[in-house]
């Protein structure tokens, strides 16, 4: 049984975020909540939720009870999503730009 879930336009760097998903990619879930848990990221906080979910998902497709105990996290990936484009004021006149990125996040748990 192989669920999935989805955060779209997350207001993170998707640098900071592959950081977290690195860790905890093909761990079981047990062990990557505890991963997360302990984390003290702003991204580990996210990744936290999302798994939560993609295991709330597993729960709600199966129609019988589900032993979360032997689930892993399959795929884990985090893509760029769209930039907010800011500008900021420097010396002489000038504006450099910020670029304030997003991130779509997928996870994929199932079984082994």
């Amino acid at each position: 049984m192989e669920a999935q879930a989805i955060w779209k336009y997350a207001r993170i760097s998707p640098r900071k975020m592959r950081l977290i998903a690195d860790v905890i990619r093909g761990k079981e879930v047990n062990a990557a909540m505890d991963i997360v848990r302990f984390t003290n990221k702003k991204a580990a906080e996210m990744m936290e939720k999302i798994l939560k979910s993609a295991l709330s998902n597993v729960q709600n497709k199966s129609e019988a009870g589900v032993d979360l105990d032997g689930m892993v996290v399959k795929e884990i990936f985090v893509d760029g999503g769209p930039m907010l484009k800011r500008f900021r004021p420097r010396a002489m006149g000038r504006a450099f730009r910020i670029r304030k990125r997003t991130s779509h996040i997928t996870i994929v748990v199932g079984t082994k």
